[in-house]
């Protein structure tokens, strides 16, 4: 970790992620992804795909990882200055925006906005994924493991949380 306060390093890194994790705190794990492990060394990559698989598991929203990471640099302090950064730029800029666009008008640009951001938010969930998968499918056995998960993930209605518990299993059984 750098000579930087931590706080003040959390605070200014999630203070500036927020704005831009358009589609919330789940779009923005490869980025997060990319300092906590990458740039800053807060966290090696076994830690991070620890930390994401128990904000996955958690009640809440996808937010908790922020939380784990700042918990993991400096504890509840970190923590709660991550959290905060994170929540606090994008809930007024939310809050302003919302003011804004429902003011009665016949203007065509707050539907064209929100049809872009679908496909932009489904594009950084696919590159969360990816990230999470080169960091934690290190054998031939795990990566079928996660093509699979996915594959039925996409094409049924079961549980994401029964998935989880079967891989979970496999684990345990050191079969991945």
């Amino acid at each position: 970790m750098n000579s930087e306060n931590p706080i003040w390093a959390l605070i200014s890194t999630f203070g500036l992620m927020s704005l831009f994790a358009v589609g919330g705190a789940a779009a923005a794990v490869p980025e997060m992804h990319r300092i906590a492990v990458e740039v800053h060394h807060w966290m090696t990559e076994k830690q991070f795909a620890d930390a994401y698989a128990i904000a996955q598991l958690s009640p809440g929203p996808n937010v908790l990882i922020v939380t784990l990471i700042g918990y993991a640099v400096a504890g509840i302090s970190g923590a709660l200055a991550a959290t905060l950064a994170m929540c606090l730029p994008t809930a007024l800029l939310a809050y302003y925006v919302s003011r804004l666009l429902n003011r009665p008008s016949q203007s065509r640009w707050p539907g064209l906005i929100q049809a872009a951001l679908v496909p932009l938010s489904i594009g950084l969930m696919a590159a969360s994924a990816l990230i999470l998968a080169q960091s934690t499918d290190r054998s031939f056995v795990a990566l079928l493991l996660t093509a699979t998960v996915a594959a039925i993930a996409s094409v049924s209605r079961i549980n994401p949380l029964w998935l989880l518990l079967a891989g979970g299993l496999l684990g345990f059984a050191g079969i991945v």
